[in-house]
């Protein structure tokens, strides 16, 4: 995986891959039995380490913000060895795209979760988790697409420490 985050995935054929890795075509099998499948396999795996990374950054917070801090700079984290080439590489392959959507909108639950915990318990003002939820979620899709990279030159990985920001800002308890 190392080496598709890094250089991306689109230029490399099963025979790149096999040179590179050193292993034959045959063990490339293993993960698929087309290019194709070897990225989309690489990349769920890739996304699935990364749900498991993230998800234990939360339970080590004991405040509801702290928590979301947690969580997002933990996304921000899990996507830093990504390279724009294979930022770019996965929003152009369709299979790939979907796996980042699918686990950007579990991200965004996520993120209500923790946004309503935080207004019952009184740390956050009463906002409306959902629609906070919602334009961080629409903030995570922009970052999954590439838009922001494109509109402000931030990575992945920096957006979502500046999304931490923002929605911690915009919804804490302001004491006067």
């Amino acid at each position: 995986m190392s080496l598709f985050l890094a250089e991306g995935f689109r230029h490399l054929t099963l025979a790149d891959l096999s040179a590179r890795l050193h292993c034959s075509k045959s063990t490339l099998y293993a993960l698929g039995q087309t290019k194709d499948q070897v990225t989309v396999n690489a990349v769920r795996r890739f996304f699935r380490t990364a749900t498991g990374q993230v998800e234990s950054a939360i339970p080590a917070q004991a405040r509801p913000g702290e928590r979301i801090a947690a969580y997002l700079h933990a996304i921000g984290d899990a996507l830093r060895p990504a390279s724009a080439t294979f930022m770019t590489d996965l929003a152009a392959h369709a299979f790939a795209r979907e796996i980042y959507e699918q686990n950007t909108a579990i991200a965004a639950r996520r993120v209500r979760e923790l946004i309503a915990e935080g207004v019952s318990s009184g740390e956050f003002r009463p906002v409306h988790a959902s629609f906070v939820a919602d334009t961080a979620a629409a903030t995570m899709a922009r970052i999954q697409s590439g838009a922001v990279r494109t509109a402000t030159g931030l990575g992945d990985a920096d957006a979502y420490d500046e999304l931490a920001a923002l929605v911690l800002d915009g919804i804490r308890e302001r004491v006067p």
